[in-house]
């Protein structure tokens, strides 16, 4: 049986929406931009959270726990409709004490080739790659 997922999204006004898992807590999601990030600022925040708690989870099975963490994701559009990405590039900023550089190197790979379902849920044509800082 496959593991189905169910959310609500409610028009607020203008372009402001407000959805999420009945229940739970909503986010607002706004094209305008005022309420809350747009659907494509969403998606690239979907994406750098999907992989920055594979990494997270990842590097602490490694036995290397993440004192700080920040992921930046820049996404290139195409500039006729659909506007949809072409290319994302994810900037992990780390702080992991004793982690050697080829570990979480280690952790972001498996993360982006195995375990985040909103990477594989993009369309496999947009180009990704990804850049690494180690912060002290």
């Amino acid at each position: 049986m496959s593991a189905a997922k169910h959310v609500t999204l409610r028009w607020q006004n203008g372009m402001a929406f407000e959805g999420g898992v009945e229940g739970r807590p909503s986010i607002a999601i706004d094209s305008d931009g005022n309420a809350g990030p747009g659907p494509m600022d969403t998606l690239l925040l979907a994406l750098a959270a999907c992989t920055a708690s594979d990494v997270v989870s990842i590097l602490e099975k490694m036995r290397f726990p993440v004192r700080g963490m920040t992921v930046d994701a820049t996404a290139e559009r195409r500039p006729e409709h659909p506007k949809r990405f072409t290319s994302v590039v994810l900037t992990y900023r780390i702080r992991a004490p004793g982690a050697p550089e080829e570990r979480v190197r280690r952790a972001i790979d498996l993360s982006l080739e195995k375990y985040c379902s909103v990477s594989h849920s993009l369309a496999p044509d947009i180009a990704r790659r990804y850049e690494l800082v180690l912060e002290a």
